[in-house]
């Protein structure tokens, strides 16, 4: 009975988000916020189905929010179509880089002069809190391949490059939990430093060879062979596992990697079709004979790129059930107060100030006007990518060290879920009626 109530209660939630997803987007509200609701009934505060424990089930968690955040990232890289030295992509990249550069120390010092944590805690929890989120910020997110608003790409280029870079900072903060009494220099080392900059460049070298490699592969044998014809999700997994595995293997990091795999299956395509959009460039579609559009020269790449898009983006709905209804378990299942002056303050100091601060001075000099800097520096949204590294500094790190972070952590990302997922829509609309209005 206890299986059988688990598809009758799992089914219905799927069939009512698949049915009321259109009704969402008008209203203030996310799906994220009904899944972390889910999650929390699941627990022991409604059904009782499901105890996840944050510290036990640290490596579980930790294994199944990756794998929703590379088929996120992913899925994001495809959407940004837009040549590579575009100008465009220098506001993602401040953000993604300068911003995250200005958070993390912000962040730890408001951790150690404020909430009391030792250096290396402080670093750790700023790390975990720094990137923003790939996954929940559909509303702000491009949503169709050649969408160049720059409020949209920039905060969805943001979260494709900040959940990778985080990496570093995390394992810093966790070696100083680890060795608390260390000297600086011994912790700070010329040769991290160059292992910081391997693990960018590379695995952005790794990533867009593997993705301009394998699409330029398939597309040769479909339209000189006609061979290699559908499977398209296998592909796309595919590409995803190479990308973060050689990035793995090589020491850089894979995040960021698959990222930059996308974005070279992406960078494929609108080379091939040109400024026409790859809808346009497949055209109409006969349902009774697919292969021959996939295998069609002029439509090729476009044809396979949008399906691999569309795979993605239905994987990634999924991945998003999966890991906002751990989240709300887990805050069910957290034997402690999670709701304290700490967590407040920590909050509200990481939307209201240390957000604003951060993008004001990655975005010094740039082309965004001060509406859009406005709502950057708000929709700062928290979520999959935090809930990762702390299931990462749980498994990895000193559990006395790391355990006091998790309801700091898990409330914000609550809080980000709740906050941001209600102000979105409103906020979203209103810009989009001030940019009709201007143009």
């Amino acid at each position: 009975m206890h299986e059988t109530l688990w598809f009758l209660i799992v089914g219905a939630v799927l069939v009512f988000m698949g049915i009321a997803a259109t009704t969402l987007r008008r209203l203030p509200v996310s799906a994220a916020m009904f899944y972390l609701a889910f999650g929390f009934v699941l627990g022991p505060a409604g059904i009782g189905l499901l105890q996840l424990d944050m510290v036990a089930d640290a490596h579980l968690l930790r294994m199944i929010t990756e794998v929703a955040l590379l088929v996120s990232l992913f899925a994001i890289g495809l959407r940004l179509r837009l040549g590579i030295l575009d100008t465009l992509w220098t506001v993602p990249l401040r953000l993604g880089f300068l911003a995250m550069l200005a958070t993390i120390p912000l962040l730890t010092l408001f951790g150690v002069y404020v909430l009391g944590l030792g250096w290396g805690p402080a670093l750790l929890l700023a790390s975990i809190l720094a990137p923003t989120d790939p996954v929940l910020a559909h509303d702000v997110q491009v949503h169709n391949p050649g969408d160049h608003d720059l409020l949209r790409f920039a905060l969805s280029g943001e979260g494709g490059l900040n959940d990778g870079i985080a990496l570093p900072f995390a394992m810093l903060g966790l070696a100083l939990c680890l060795t608390p009494d260390a000297p600086a220099g011994q912790v700070f080392t010329l040769a991290l430093a160059g292992s910081i900059v391997w693990g960018v460049a590379g695995a952005i070298v790794i990533g867009g060879l593997l993705g301009w490699a394998t699409t330029h592969a398939v597309t040769w044998l479909r339209t000189r062979h006609a061979q290699a014809l559908g499977l398209e999700g296998f592909f796309a997994l595919g590409l995803i596992e190479l990308s973060f595995g050689a990035a793995q293997l090589l020491h850089t990091y894979g995040f960021l990697a698959v990222f930059a795999a996308g974005v070279a299956m992406r960078r494929v395509e609108h080379r091939a079709s040109g400024d026409v959009s790859a809808r346009k460039t497949i055209g109409t579609v006969d349902s009774e004979d697919v292969d021959a559009t996939a295998a069609n020269p002029s439509k090729a790449h476009a044809f396979m790129t949008e399906s691999v898009l569309g795979f993605t983006i239905e994987l990634e709905r999924i991945a998003e059930v999966a890991v906002m209804a751990m989240v709300g378990n887990v805050l069910a299942t957290w034997v402690g107060p999670l709701f304290t002056w700490q967590t407040v303050a920590l909050t509200i100091a990481l939307f209201v100030v240390v957000r604003p601060i951060s993008v004001e001075l990655s975005l010094l000099g740039s082309s965004a006007t001060p509406t859009q800097r406005r709502l950057m520096s708000w929709f700062g949204i928290r979520g999959i990518g935090s809930f990762y590294y702390l299931a990462y500094a749980l498994e990895y790190g000193p559990i006395a060290a790391v355990k006091p972070l998790v309801p700091l952590a898990l409330t914000v990302v609550a809080a980000s879920v709740v906050i941001h997922g209600v102000s979105a829509t409103p906020l979203m609309n209103w810009y989009h009626r001030l940019r009709s209005g201007e143009h």
